[in-house]
């Protein structure tokens, strides 16, 4: 048979049959022997490796930054419930604006001893923006979180300032210096009538002239709504005549419910164009507002002119004699609706109003009734002129009105006789013409001539003169000079302490008080004010 196939592939077919044969089964021996292992395939190529890598490490990192942070957290709250370094109270000033200012202060106090646990601290809890400023009690061993807390709450060490309606402004930068609690020295005065009387809320260490800005600010405030609301019919055009009149208002009475009564009668005579003759305008004339007459006033002393003396001038003065509080000026912008013209101290630390002159002198005879009726006491028990004040009876009042602070007199007489009589008023017969001041040596509307015109005392009017009365012998209830008065004074040294009257009848007993010019003794206290409830004396 022939074939047409090439002689190349019959011989690659007898190759294969001799490879089959070739490979033909082993010998049991030759199965035995270990046959190489094929070589591994190649690995395919992930495209997910670098992620899982990189989320591997992140994670073993956060691991790591968990134990961290919970090894520090458990450190710091150690650290922050531990005692801190103070061994007793202390009460420390804070006045930084940042924890770090604060760490600093609480450190130099040794309130804390390591800053850098409180500014932590205050950041995790999320209250560096709540921290108050001011003085604060820590406690003895006050961990940190306590630290924080008191600074959180804020409950600061409450110190006030309190400043008495009707100082003037030198006597209010002498409380000021005087407070201890207060730093810093005060370089110029402040003008009078620009510092608004108040109680005033301190940190220990607050400079002085910082209670005065606060005192002006509060001033130019309450001034302005005053203003606003004042009445339209007042014969003041400005805010400053507002407060000279206020100030004048606040000198005369300490009764709050006088003020606008008081008012009016200013107001009335301003209306009428009658000098308003207040004594405190005479005594600030006299000393400048820096304290004090340390007397009553005198004769020469009212006729003296001064800018301030509204004796002698017309209308108001030129400026505030005190620093009026909001009270005495709501009082001005809103007086009494009255016809009165005069008032006079009515011997219980209030005042007596008339609106006719006759009126007027009937309440100032009863005024010096009391006058003389309290210097006999005094002289009968031995005590000063002027004492008896504080010898309370059935009869007498147990307190002097209250003299018109800094004056040294007991009340300023509006319209006190022989002053303040308007030229429309009829005058009763005997008086002097119209603008004439009554003299020592005048004679009484009565006619009658006074036991006291000879030696230059007052003239008591119409009121029948009592063996007592002569220890008063000047017009405005002043003390006696014994030089110029020896009778008045020896009428006043010598009065009888028996148990019965000239006359034969028994004398009322005077009760006696035991601190009475002992150290005790309320009104021997200069720091005692009677004029503003909130000053408490220190009688120790």
């Amino acid at each position: 048979m022939t074939s047409d196939a090439e002689p190349g592939a019959l011989t690659k077919s007898r190759s294969g049959l001799v490879g089959a044969f070739r490979r033909a089964p082993k010998s049991a021996h030759d199965a035995m022997q270990p046959v190489v292992p094929p070589p591994p395939p190649e690995p395919k190529k992930s495209e997910h490796g670098r992620l899982v890598i990189i989320g591997s490490a992140v994670f073993t990192l956060v691991l790591l930054a968990m134990a961290v942070a919970g090894t520090g957290i458990h450190f710091l709250a150690t650290r922050l419930h531990a005692p801190g370094p103070l061994d007793v109270d202390k009460a420390v000033v804070i006045r930084g604006n940042s924890a770090s200012e604060i760490a600093d202060a609480l450190l130099n106090e040794r309130v804390i001893d390591n800053g850098l646990v409180f500014s932590i601290g205050v950041r995790m809890l999320g209250v560096d923006q709540h921290l108050h400023k001011g003085e604060f009690l820590f406690p003895a061993r006050a961990s940190v979180e306590t630290v924080i807390d008191t600074l959180v709450e804020g409950k600061t060490i409450d110190r006030f300032v309190t400043i008495p309606e009707g100082k003037t402004s030198e006597e209010v930068v002498a409380i000021l210096r005087a407070d201890e609690d207060l730093s810093g020295d005060i370089k110029e005065t402040p003008r009078e009538g620009t510092l608004l009387p108040d109680t005033y809320k301190i940190t220990r260490g607050d400079q002085r002239s910082k209670i005065l800005a606060w005192m002006a600010d509060a001033e130019r405030t309450a001034l302005n709504e005053i203003w606003k609301r004042r009445s339209a019919d007042l014969p003041i055009h400005s805010a400053q005549d507002l407060v000279i009149l206020a100030s004048i208002v606040e000198k005369e009475t300490s009764k709050a419910d006088e003020r606008p009564r008081i008012a009016g009668v200013l107001i009335n005579r301003l209306q009428k164009n009658i000098r308003l003759q207040s004594d405190p305008t005479i005594v600030y004339g006299l000393t400048g507002g820096k304290g004090p007459l340390g007397h009553g006033l005198t004769k020469d002393e009212i006729a003296k002119p001064t800018p301030y003396n509204t004796y002698t001038v017309d209308g108001l003065p030129p400026g505030p004699i005190a620093n009026p509080g909001r009270a005495a000026m709501e009082a001005v912008a809103n007086p009494s609706r009255t016809k009165e013209l005069y008032f006079v101290a009515d011997g219980t630390g209030g005042h007596v109003f008339a609106e006719t002159l006759d009126q007027h002198l009937h309440n100032v005879t009863r005024w010096r009734q009391i006058e003389a009726d309290r210097a006999a006491q005094s002289a009968a028990v031995g005590l000063p002129g002027g004492a008896a004040a504080r010898l309370p009876s059935s009869n007498v009042p147990s307190f002097a009105a209250p003299a018109a602070p800094g004056s040294g007199f007991p009340s300023s007489t509006i319209g006190s006789p022989g002053f303040g009589v308007p030229a429309t008023t009829a005058q009763p017969p005997g008086a002097p013409a119209k603008g004439q001041k009554r003299g020592a040596n005048q004679l009484p509307p009565n006619g009658r001539s006074s036991p006291l015109a000879a030696n230059g005392g007052a003239d008591f009017a119409s009121v029948p003169l009592t063996p007592m009365m002569p220890a008063k012998g000047q017009s405005s209830g002043g003390p006696i000079d014994p030089n110029a008065n020896p009778d008045a004074a020896a009428s006043l040294t010598s009065t009888d302490q028996t148990t019965a009257t000239s006359d034969g009848a028994p004398r009322r007993p005077i009760a006696f008080d035991a601190v009475a010019g002992t150290a005790k003794d309320p009104l021997k206290n200069k720091t005692f004010d009677l004029s503003y409830p909130k000053t408490v004396p220190n009688l120790k």
